[in-house]
């Protein structure tokens, strides 16, 4: 294959944002060489033996989190169906390249493995597509951990005063079977060695009486407001008072909702792939794997393909047996559909690695799937972070209902209000990448002028880095005898600045901590009454 220059590419990426600031080069952390983006595996981006130590006379009294739910198998039967489909039909038409003859049963391995994902791991009700994977469950189990060995003195405490003053950790989800899950694991994983801690587990009852017309009952310890603010709907979600808390973020849904409708942002998106290099990878790829006249007729549109269709899996042991069937709502009619397809095969294969070897690099140069990558994050940019102007801050506006929750989960402390111990909220990427958007995180949320466009050169947006699987916020609460308090964020477990505008509440240059009176100031944040 000819090497096609990345840099023309990422130049012709004309992704545009609507707000001021001159980007940063590289991100500060993380491997993103791997090029999985946004389902690359969870690692902790500091040694939690360089945090800083909290100053003389603060002792923690509060901790929260919001994390994305952990490495996972597939959604659905989709993008791993479609590419079979393909297979089959270039194998019928013999067009298989000898690389691309092998592609078919790894394709077939992945499609099993999903299937029977769950078999035999205790709590896992339903095996199959959309569950957590092994990878997955040791994320969040071990994430607890580390929270539970940096907040030690304060989960001792509250352990050994139990009886006397007594607390809570507050568990809550966006209600979907992974991030509920990722919530069951991480708290027992944080729980396991006291049995006083995993009496003090709480799960709110959900918000209730929505729409008005026809309620729908939600199970406790789950908030689609909260979490799921990115899908709610008017069947499920309706807010039709003004003066119900939850009005302002159902609008705010709903208008990110008709911004991924807009003519604006379709065509941000088409302009992503609609240049010659693109296609151009695009080609090439495809060209390694089928014959070019083959190519030629998905390029032509001759050849569409779906993900219909039907497979059966049993496990090893012969106790399980699933029928997946797809819908055929997958369309590939062009080359880049089928790109995107091998693309999400490659990236959810590291999340199963406990559960199977797969690897679909061989399909791919490094160079193709840096680009690959790059479309990806500049796709989330548009849709998840700063965005194109005629957003309006669409993307992110949506995500106030989370701020508030965690400032509210600190004015309580501050008011000596001590009966939240912890809170565990468990989302989304579409969760977690809006509310880093909304704080303007320094030095990794960085906005472009509407004239420049986005590259890997001029911006650190990484899904890598900003949303891996089980990526998660942390704020750490402490308190001294006067009850001055302070917060200390934690993003990805690396100490992490809030924005730029803030500097002024911090407690030094050099320091990760500050000064809740001034943080909440400078994010307009007033407390409940």
């Amino acid at each position: 294959m000819k090497k096609i220059s990345l840099a023309l590419l990422l130049i012709t990426m004309l992704v545009q944002s609507g707000c001021g600031g001159e980007g940063a080069a590289r991100p500060a952390s993380a491997d993103t060489r791997a090029f999985y983006g946004t389902k690359t595996p969870y690692q902790p981006q500091q040694d939690a033996a360089s945090y800083e130590a909290p100053p003389a006379g603060y002792a923690p009294v509060h901790t929260q989190l919001v994390a994305r739910h952990a490495s996972r198998g597939l959604a659905t039967p989709k993008y791993d169906l479609a590419m079979y489909a393909i297979w089959r039909k270039a194998a019928e038409d013999a067009a298989l390249t000898p690389l691309g003859e092998r592609l078919g049963a790894d394709i077939l391995k992945l499609m099993r493995t999903n299937a029977l994902l769950g078999v035999g791991v205790p709590d896992i009700g339903r095996p199959g597509y959309g569950n957590l994977s092994r990878l997955g469950i040791a994320e969040q189990q071990e994430l607890a951990a580390r929270m539970l060995r940096r907040m030690k003195s304060h989960f001792d405490l509250v352990g050994a005063t139990a009886e006397t003053v007594p607390r809570r950790i507050v568990l809550v989800s966006s209600g979907v079977d992974r991030a509920e899950d990722s919530g069951l694991f991480f708290t027992r994983s944080l729980t396991s060695g006291s049995a006083t801690l995993a009496s003090l587990v709480f799960r709110p009852p959900a918000p209730s009486g929505y729409p008005a017309l026809a309620p729908v009952a939600r199970p406790d310890g789950s908030n689609r407001f909260l979490l799921y603010f990115f899908a709610l709907k008017p069947e499920g979600e309706k807010v039709d008072a003004p003066a119900d808390p939850y009005y302002r973020t159902y609008l705010d849904s709903l208008d990110y909702q008709a911004f991924l409708e807009s003519p604006a942002y379709l065509a941000a998106i088409g302009k992503l792939e609609d240049n010659p290099q693109t296609k151009s990878i695009e080609r090439a790829i495809m060209e390694r794997l089928f014959s070019k006249a083959f190519v030629d007729k998905i390029d032509d549109g001759r050849y569409r393909f779906t993900n219909a269709g039907s497979y059966t899996f049993t496990s090893d042991d012969g106790n399980f047996t699933n029928t997946i069937t797809g819908d055929g709502r997958t369309g590939v009619g062009s080359l880049s559909d089928a790109v995107d397809m091998l693309y999400n095969l490659y990236v959810i294969a590291p999340g199963l690695s406990r559960e199977a070897a797969l690897d679909f690099a061989p399909y791919f140069l490094p160079e193709e799937l840096e680009a690959l990558s790059s479309l990806s994050d500049a796709h989330d940019f548009i849709t998840k972070g700063p965005s194109i102007p005629a957003s309006r801050g669409a993307t992110y506006r949506m995500a106030q209902v989370l701020l508030d929750d965690f400032f509210n989960e600190v004015d309580a402390i501050a008011r000596g209000d001590m009966r939240t111990a912890a809170n565990l909220r468990f989302g989304h990427a579409e969760t977690t990448m809006p509310l880093a958007t909304l704080l303007g995180l320094k030095d990794l949320i960085v906005p472009l002028p509407a004239s420049q466009a986005f590259s890997y050169d001029n911006n650190p947006w990484r899904g890598a880095v900003l949303t891996p699987m089980a990526a998660n916020m942390q704020w750490d609460t402490y308190r001294n005898a006067e009850g001055d308090i302070l917060v200390k964020m934690l993003f990805n477990e690396r100490e992490r600045l809030f924005k730029a505008a803030c500097d002024a509440a911090r407690l030094g240059p050099d320091s990760h901590f500050y000064r809740y009176d001034g943080l909440k100031a400078c994010y307009g944040h007033v407390a409940r009454q």
